[in-house]
């Protein structure tokens, strides 16, 4: 019987058959055989094979390959992954400049992932109503930036009822996953979607103006006007993972697209002689907060460096 995997509930899945029945399946300990070094073989948005006994208990026997994936590093396990969500077609990356914060480094590390396992993306500015001028001056010249990039952004204000037309018509018919830090929004967006107030919805602390975790496992949520929503737990920090030095660049597409004039192939564009990279970020035809990102994703040999210093 094949299926999808619609939540993840740690140990446990549970899956959509081709009936509409939801199947609650557990996942066959050979998948940990096979060299996936995840913290879940089996994610959120996977197609698969299931097996009923007779006892009413369901295994999932094997996992579909996949089209795409968003991965990070395990919070606690430097070696292994965290994969989101697999099989998506877009992501929405949702992104506040307080209330909480989210800093360029993580979008930066967001968008190097996405761009290296191949997922659409688009930043979504929410809270717009909370903002003063110079936060919306800086919201603008984010704007700006990632826009020049190719990434496209939305302006939205769940609160206000201000652009979720937009992300209504943006996501209908696709899978699309809901990410960033707890606290921004993205549970408030899906029950402004469904028009009801099922998705928990969590407070921000006044203390440390950081969100609160309300969604606890990965979990499909099918949308009224068609499509899919996956509902991810808020993320402190984004390391990235199964990537080598010389790659990076590669998924800095302005980075990447200058990297080609350097006067060495195997150029890292930290201090080698002829670097055009350096040379665009110096004439401003690279933002010098990207260049930024990917000298600290570049640093990144320390494993919680990601963790507790860009949170």
């Amino acid at each position: 019987m094949q299926g999808l995997v619609i939540k993840n509930t740690g140990n446990s899945y549970l899956v959509r058959t081709a009936d509409n029945g939801d199947v609650l399946c557990k996942a066959k300990g050979s998948f940990r055989l096979k060299g996936i070094r995840s913290t879940s073989p089996v994610v959120v948005g996977d197609r698969v094979a299931i097996s009923v006994n007779g006892d009413g208990s369901a295994f999932i026997t094997e996992i579909g390959d996949r089209k795409n994936y968003i991965v990070r590093r395990a919070s606690n396990l430097s070696k292994h992954s965290h994969i989101l969500a697999a099989n998506v077609d877009l992501t929405l990356l949702f992104v506040t400049p307080r209330f909480p914060e989210t800093s360029t480094v993580f979008i930066d590390r967001f968008l190097v992932t996405a761009e290296a396992y191949r997922v659409p993306i688009c930043l979504v500015f929410n809270k717009m109503d909370l903002f003063d001028a110079e936060d919306l001056e800086y919201i603008d010249g984010l704007v700006a930036l990632y826009t020049s990039i190719g990434y496209p952004c939305l302006k939205i204000s769940v609160a206000e009822n201000t652009g979720i037309d937009a992300v209504r018509e943006l996501i209908k018919g696709k899978i699309t996953l809901f990410a960033g830090h707890s606290g921004v929004g993205k549970s408030s967006l899906i029950n402004s979607l469904q028009g009801n107030a099922s998705q928990k919805v969590g407070k921000i602390s006044d203390y440390h103006h950081k969100g609160m975790h309300t969604t606890t496992f990965s979990e499909m949520l099918e949308l009224n006007g068609g499509g899919f929503v996956i509902d991810t737990p808020g993320i402190k920090g984004f390391g990235v993972i199964d990537m080598q030095k010389n790659e990076f660049s590669h998924y800095f597409p302005e980075i990447f697209r200058f990297s080609a004039a350097c006067h060495y192939n195997n150029c890292l564009h930290i201090n080698e002689p002829g670097c055009a990279v350096r040379e665009a970020v110096e004439k401003h035809y690279i933002s010098e907060s990207r260049y930024t990102s990917y000298l600290n994703i570049l640093e990144d040999v320390d494993e919680d460096k990601y963790r507790y210093r860009y949170r």
